[in-house]
């Protein structure tokens, strides 16, 4: 007897909206998961390979895919010629190259730079900190002013 409006309950349909937002909610949150986590990063790394292999120039230290290491010889339009020793050269089309290997200048720039980088954010981290002292003690001492004030009345 206890479970015939339960069921009666059950039966009946529950409204339209209700459920096509209940079943849409989930698709489009697994929508926005998936473009932040596979879509987006792999446009970035899309992007960051391009602008590489677009910047290829003689002289620069390659690992192909295959990891073939040389040093670019010359450079054209579509392939790019790899000099893998002193008598062998091969050529690769640009979308071969894997990697750029940096040199030991290039790689003292940029750590100079992301050591420039960390400075500036220390001192901006110490600004911040100093204003926030600072307003402590004025609220310090505003209370304190507020007190013997208090005492005086």
């Amino acid at each position: 007897m206890t479970f015939i409006p339960f069921l009666q309950a059950a039966g009946s349909a529950p409204s339209a909206s209700g459920s096509l937002l209940g079943t849409l909610f989930p698709f489009l949150l697994i929508i926005v998961i998936f473009y932040f986590f596979l879509i987006r990063p792999q446009n970035k790394k899309q992007k960051e390979t391009e602008k590489m292999l677009n910047a290829l120039k003689k002289g620069d230290k390659v690992i192909t895919i295959g990891g073939i290491h040389g040093v670019v010889s010359s450079v054209k339009e579509k392939t790019v010629i790899v000099k893998v020793d002193d008598d062998c050269k091969i050529e690769f089309n640009r979308t071969a190259i894997s990697s750029v290997e940096l040199t030991e200048a290039e790689k003292a720039k940029l750590a100079e730079e992301a050591a420039k980088k960390s400075t500036k954010k220390n001192k901006k981290l110490e600004v911040k900190e100093e204003a926030k002292e600072e307003v402590k003690e004025e609220k310090n001492e505003t209370s304190e002013a507020e007190s013997v004030t208090s005492e005086n009345k």
